[in-house]
């Protein structure tokens, strides 16, 4: 404990690490601030009053992300999703649109194009979703009371720029952490409004225990100890890679000497990330949304009813659907023929394979293994809050933290930001938050 206290004093010793902390200290502060302020025109306690549950549609999913600010109305309930979409739009356009294809290869000057074009459709995007949401604000109605007293054209208008303005000042205050601040700027906005929810969630799971005593204190501290458990294991497998040796040709250029080194590449058991599960969900959720547009049709509701979170049919096909869509992912964001080319090209080849498409089949194949039970366990984080909620009881919106999205984003962005933290403290000869000086295993972002 000694320890971990003089790491976080050696924190705030070095004078620019404390500056970026506390730069994205501010910044996550007017983000939850803006998710707070509700757009002109709505009637705030006719809002609060709209009994409409959100936890199983697509409603509820896009909620999640922003922290609650699309139930609010908020100027920032689009939150930083309309980039996200679009960034991950043009990730797979890159796959089969050969013109991305180039552009990805082309180093700064196509990353500085591709972000340019991200810009564009996150603008078209934002201005799509927030007509959708200004529509819908319309429609809502609490007790007979409409949440937008007086609408018109005027409303829409004014919430389609103001929404489209609050997503790009969200897009620039994550472009503003990554450069001034610690940590991925997007990931961090999503992460804060996640954690947002966290303790409203787990009120409920207390005053389920000590004022309504519906479960027994030992068994509350059973659930914690599991949830604990949860978290360790997610960070063990986010931090698991298959580290395969590379050995460079020794080349003389002029009277120096290179390569003649051996390297790793790490190869990670959960290479696509949260992905595959923000894809599932979005899929499992199209019943509920489709019964909230029919509330009144028996045939809805009852396939809706079977696509429930406490249902173990909603969690079979959504972990089967995981698994599928981690193959899916993993398979477009990782290219081994190019690996290999790239390998050849400088010099380098893996002990006991020949260079060419022997090593891309050889990496395949690792690659193909060990995402086996990379996806079996994202498959079990995602249906994990289903029999939190139907074995233990616990609330659904405690339940959410005990697996699916929220919880793996939180330990990729923690671990990711953990990891820039320690990288200042090496570069100032201090230690880190292990005594190792460096955190084993720890390879990419927490980011999208």
């Amino acid at each position: 404990m000694s320890s971990f206290i003089q790491t976080i004093q050696n924190i705030f010793k070095i004078e620019e690490l404390r500056s970026r902390i506390i730069t994205t200290i501010l910044i996550l502060v007017v983000v939850r601030l803006g998710a707070q302020i509700t757009l002109p025109g709505i009637d705030v306690v006719a809002l609060k009053s709209f009994s409409s549950s959100q936890a199983n549609d697509l409603f509820g999913l896009f909620d999640l992300f922003v922290g609650g600010a699309f139930s609010n109305a908020a100027i920032f309930a689009l939150g930083i999703m309309p980039y996200i979409t679009t960034s991950i739009i043009l990730q797979l356009g890159g796959v089969v649109i050969p013109e991305l294809q180039k552009l990805q290869k082309e180093g700064e000057e196509g990353r500085r194009k591709i972000n340019q074009w991200t810009r564009m459709g996150t603008v078209a995007i934002a201005a799509l979703q927030s007509w959708a949401v200004s529509i819908r604000l319309l429609n809502m109605e609490a007790g007979g009371m409409p949440v937008v007293p007086v609408g018109g054209a005027i409303f829409v208008v004014t919430t389609v720029f103001l929404l489209t303005a609050g997503v790009m000042f969200l897009m620039w205050l994550g472009e503003q952490i990554t450069e001034k601040g610690i940590g991925n700027g997007i990931s961090l906005i999503i992460m804060v409004g996640i954690i947002a929810r966290l303790p409203g969630s787990l009120w409920q799971e207390i005053n389920q225990v000590f004022q309504l005593g519906d479960r027994p204190w030992p068994v509350e501290i059973i659930i914690f100890l599991l949830l604990f458990g949860i978290i360790a294991s997610v960070i063990f497998i986010t931090q698991g890679a298959r580290k395969i040796p590379v050995q460079y040709a020794k080349r003389q250029v002029g009277r120096k000497v290179y390569g003649g080194t051996t390297q790793y590449i790490p190869l990670r058991i959960n290479t696509a990330g949260v992905m595959p599960i923000i894809f599932a969900q979005s899929l499992m959720f199209i019943p509920n949304t489709v019964l909230s547009f029919f509330p009144d049709s028996p045939f809805i509701y009852k396939v809706a009813s079977l696509f429930s979170e406490r249902s173990f049919v909603y969690a079979g096909i959504y972990g089967v659907m995981v698994v599928l869509f981690t193959y899916f992912y993993t398979a477009i964001i990782f290219n081994p023929k190019d690996m290999a080319d790239n390998m050849k090209k400088q010099g380098g080849f893996i002990p006991g394979i020949r260079p060419g498409k022997p090593t891309s089949d050889y990496i395949e194949t690792i690659l193909t293994r060990i995402t086996l039970p990379g996806s079996l366990f994202l498959a079990l984080i995602a249906i994990m809050p289903t029999f939190a909620t139907n074995i233990f009881g616990v609330t659904t919106s405690f339940a959410s933290f005990f697996g699916g999205t929220s919880l793996l984003i939180m330990v990729g962005v923690v671990l990711d930001t953990l990891q820039q933290i320690e990288s200042y403290l090496l570069m100032r000869h201090y230690d880190g938050f292990m005594k190792s000086g460096k955190m084993k295993g720890r390879v990419g972002s927490g980011g999208f």
